[in-house]
């Protein structure tokens, strides 16, 4: 608010100023109109007035309400600030939803069933016995670790979390409890051991998921029964088995936090009530005892506020906040991600082709990246071990505009700065404007910076300089009559 005052004062008008967090603070026009920015599609209204007070006044209440400065460094247990570092530069990264799930593929006994794939154990009413059958069926034959990695590299993800045990209690690992794929199905080999050792050799980060409530575990029975048929979710546990369900979760953690080495323990599942705040921060402290650079989402506590992935004021919130198929307004203050899917399901379904297009994902990716967050984008397997092909395809065309554009994304602030046009990222030296709506007459417009711009170019042609333009209240760039890339194309700013 500090420099936010100080800057009001003055005549340079609205810009942007990059601070010492890596922050970028928006200044108050004096002599300008002051726009309510459009946020997430919605209109924007102008107001405008010739009164300087009433619009300094009208622009401190617009910034104060809508804008919350992105700090460098999220509240909670981030102490050792250094751990997050390759996390907030990485910015883009592949989860991967596989299991028993993939064998049924969103349907059972013949007939489709709602909600995702994942769920089916749940949405179907399934009995234990009868879903562990599923393992004998899984016979990923067809599963190539090198191929995963190499997808997500060339799509430009850098880090990928798997599932190594969900909702359903089956593991992708050998497992403490032997309900696994090594022990179980035909397979019978480790899924995560070689994920982990592509990962290594094609430069990408391996991360795990794991879930906290548990389907399979003696420890926990269904919510209740419909017609005789379990509703698995949320479980209730037996008071006399939860510290012997606690100790066989830290088995399996063991092995991913110390034998596979994982960068990430991504939690989910701890909605049940029997799970609380305090075991999920003894749960933390445990976890970075053997690991004190392991980075831990806030699903470890109890106090996540539902899909907008946010944790409540005085719970537990691990290293970082997990919107789930949503993405925030503005920036927050602190380290988020956002989590979704490329079409309606985490786990593969047969008979889910809603499909988002490329355009939509690699815009998504821009818009968390404007706002100080990563994009986790899902996959969903199929039984046989390989991805969808649309999920191939739309890998590749992701990969095709990060090849040109990657610059602008990884290692990249947020900008409290949300245009008509598009969105805007920034580096201390350089602000990267991603145009979704291109300027049909060539003229691309920005409010005024408060430091001089040295050059503007296109990132995907860096070779040739664009003109500028200062006039009352406005930075005019002039631009080609067409864009020159797909989905969105960059605008490099380098200033002084």
């Amino acid at each position: 608010m500090g420099r936010q005052g100080a800057c009001a004062r003055r005549v340079v008008d609205e810009g942007l100023r990059y601070d010492n967090r890596g922050t970028f603070l928006i200044h108050l026009a004096l002599v300008v109109p002051i726009a309510v920015l459009r946020l997430s599609g919605k209109a924007t209204t102008m107001v405008r007035s010739s009164d300087i007070a009433s619009r300094f006044l009208l622009a401190l209440l617009v910034a104060l309400a809508i804008f919350r400065p992105v700090s460098a460094q999220a509240d909670g247990p981030n102490e050792n600030n250094d751990k997050m570092a390759w996390w907030r530069h990485d910015r883009f990264g592949m989860f991967i939803h596989w299991g028993l799930y993939a064998v049924p593929a969103g349907q059972w006994q013949g007939q489709p069933v709602s909600g995702t794939g994942e769920w089916i154990m749940n949405n179907a009413r399934i009995p234990r016995t009868d879903y562990e059958t599923l393992a004998g069926k899984f016979n990923p034959t067809a599963f190539d670790a090198d191929a995963w990695v190499r997808m997500a590299g060339q799509a430009g993800m850098k880090y990928i979390v798997v599932t190594s045990k969900h909702h359903d209690g089956f593991c992708l690992f050998d497992s403490y409890g032997q309900y696994d794929i090594v022990n179980a199905t035909p397979y019978a080999k480790d899924i995560l051991r070689p994920l982990r050792e592509a990962c290594q050799r094609h430069d990408v980060k391996f991360c795990t998921y794991y879930s906290i409530m548990d389907w399979h575990h003696p420890s926990q029975v269904p919510s209740k029964e419909v017609d005789g048929r379990p509703m698995w979710n949320p479980t209730r546990i037996d008071p006399q088995q939860k510290a012997t369900y606690t100790e066989y979760m830290k088995q399996h953690l063991r092995v991913l936090v110390e034998d596979l080495q994982t960068h990430v323990l991504w939690f989910d599942g701890e909605w049940p009530d029997w799970w609380t705040d305090e075991d999920g921060q003894a749960l933390y402290r445990w976890l970075v005892e053997r690991n004190p650079q392991l980075i831990v989402n806030n699903r470890i506590g109890a106090g996540r506020k539902g899909m907008s992935g946010f944790t409540q004021d005085g719970s537990f919130a691990g290293d970082f906040g997990t919107p789930e198929q949503e993405i925030p307004a503005t920036g927050v203050d602190a380290d988020w991600e956002s989590c979704m899917t490329m079409n309606d399901t985490w786990g593969y379904s047969s008979t889910d082709r809603n499909w988002k297009s490329s355009e939509q994902l690699v815009r998504n990716l821009i818009d968390i990246a404007s706002k100080g967050g990563n994009y986790l984008l899902n996959i969903g397997p199929k039984a046989d071990g390989t991805f969808p092909d649309a999920s191939v395809e739309r890998l590749r065309e992701i990969g095709d505009w990060m090849a040109v554009n990657s610059e602008a994304i990884y290692g990249t602030t947020a900008a409290i700065f949300l245009p008509e046009w598009g969105r805007v990222t920034c580096r201390k030296n350089s602000i990267y404007l991603h145009v979704f709506n291109w300027p049909s007459n060539g003229q691309l417009e920005i409010p005024l910076l408060e430091r001089p711009i040295r050059r503007a170019s296109l990132l995907a042609k860096p070779d040739v300089t664009l003109a500028t333009k200062t006039t009352a209240g406005k930075i005019t760039i002039e631009v080609p009559r067409e864009p020159v890339t797909k989905y969105a194309t960059v605008v490099v700013l380098d200033w002084e």
